[in-house]
């Protein structure tokens, strides 16, 4: 084999490679062998037809096989010995594969720019500590013993008020006509919780026990069904029951059903797992903060195909926020060349902190293995519910195992980093931190 590589760009390489008609010939050989053995030809014994007759019957299908056995060999040969890296699938260009003549073909990829790191060892990065106050952990208290209340009918036929529940029927009409999806029976409905809209709130919160009324609700222009904003529709609605809440007592009974001894234990496991929860935001917050302060500081070309796919996971992302909202990505009226331009300055962004931490990587003897990437497919599918070897191999057929590999190998980058920086922690800020801030206390209910 001959090799002559060609830079295409300080990002992208060109392979251009030559097999003699030797190795060709070889390589059809033992595709015809493993066929002889493997495929039944009528008047022949399993194994036992001639070469020719089976290489003539099977022409397409070993010709593919050895064409792709000596591609695959020779690609793997040249990466290893010119110490070539891809950070995306490989491009092929090959040729058609003959007896007696010689293979040319290429294949194009893309590499890590070369440039020279920043120096981080040593580096001050400060780090806010983390706290949870007391009454950070009441409210957790408080929101677990609203979601293991029970209901109770209030005695009296008024008409229900915030902080109860009211069991309700309701329909949507239009000039007399239903309104198809605006229907439902012994609806609970939490008041006060902003689970409805206002104005349909309001008109429940006049209507006493076991009477029906009705009025006009407007639906807001950006409602999340996109068939009812902007729409007003005439709403019957039925109030069958009104309950109130009662929360368990906060004692020992209620800290066992949380899997803890004791309330005490119980407050001690809560405060455990948000500090935890918080410690772990702090330190992805200083991380970043760290990782911008140094990128202002290198300057280095993207690899088109990096940032190609952060376009297209941005895309992504965005249609399916607005699928969850009941709406398309069509609906927003823009061509795909409009899109790409709206997300295309923050995936230039994600592409430099990958394509950094990637730099670090080297720097530091990084490697990820292949244990490691089958653990996080494996955790892939089991979250999707999908077959593990058949990710697996959707992820190498579509040189997505290249990008995973990247991305776990730019994690472990931005840890392996971030342990040689100096840390000062600073005081935490005063105001709560709001409800995103906090994890979940296991067995939770959020």
């Amino acid at each position: 084999m001959e090799y002559v590589v060609e830079d295409l760009s300080p990002v992208k390489k060109k392979i251009h490679v030559s097999l003699d008609a030797q190795e060709v010939d070889a390589a059809i050989a033992a595709s015809v062998a493993m066929h002889r053995n493997s495929v039944q030809i009528d008047g022949f014994r399993r194994g036992k037809a001639p070469a020719s007759v089976v290489e003539r019957r099977f022409r397409d299908q070993i010709y593919q096989e050895a064409k792709q056995d000596l591609i695959n060999v020779h690609i793997n040969e040249v990466l290893q010995t010119g110490g070539f890296t891809p950070v995306s699938g490989v491009d092929l260009d090959g040729g058609d594969l003959s007896r007696g003549e010689a293979l040319r073909y290429s294949f194009s990829f893309e590499i890590l720019p070369e440039f020279e790191l920043p120096v981080y060892e040593g580096m001050e990065v400060e780090q806010e500590k983390a706290v949870v106050e007391p009454e950070e952990v009441q409210q957790v208290i408080e929101r677990i013993r609203r979601d293991k209340s029970t209901l109770h009918p209030v005695d009296g036929a008024n008409p229900p008020v915030d902080g109860q529940v009211a069991v309700i029927s309701f329909e949507g009409f239009e000039d007399g006509t239903p309104v198809e999806g605006i229907k439902a029976q012994n609806f609970e409905l939490p008041l006060g919780e902003r689970q409805a809209l206002e104005d349909f709130e309001a008109l429940v919160k006049t209507i006493p026990l076991d009477e029906e009324k009705e009025g006009d609700i407007a639906f807001p222009a950006d409602f999340i069904n996109p068939e009812l904003a902007g729409r007003t529709v005439r709403m019957r609605i039925r109030v069958h029951a009104v309950k109130e809440r009662r929360l368990p007592e906060l004692d020992k009974e209620f800290a066992a059903s949380m899997g803890f001894e004791d309330v005490d234990k119980l407050r001690e496991g809560i405060d455990a797992s948000y500090r935890k929860s918080r410690e772990n935001l702090h330190r992805g917050a200083a991380q970043k903060k760290l990782l911008d302060g140094l990128l202002k500081m290198a300057d280095f070309p993207l690899p088109e195909s990096m940032l190609d796919l952060n376009v297209k996971n941005l895309l992504a992302d965005m249609q399916g926020r607005l699928e969850r909202q009941g709406k398309n990505i069509a609906s927003l009226g823009k061509k795909y060349e409009e899109l790409r331009a709206q997300v295309l300055p923050e995936a230039e962004s994600i592409t430099r902190s990958q394509v950094f931490l990637l730099r670090v990587a080297r720097k530091e003897n990084l490697t990820v293995t292949d244990q490691e990437i089958d653990g996080h497919l494996y955790q892939a599918a089991m979250h999707s519910g999908e077959d593990v070897a058949s990710l697996k191999d959707l992820y190498v057929k579509s040189g997505m195992i290249f990008h995973l590999r990247d991305r776990l190998l730019a994690d472990k980058a931005m840890e392996a980093m971030y342990a040689k920086v100096v840390v000062r922690e600073t005081e935490a800020l005063k105001e709560l931190k709001p409800r995103a801030d906090l994890g979940a206390l296991p067995g939770e209910k959020v």
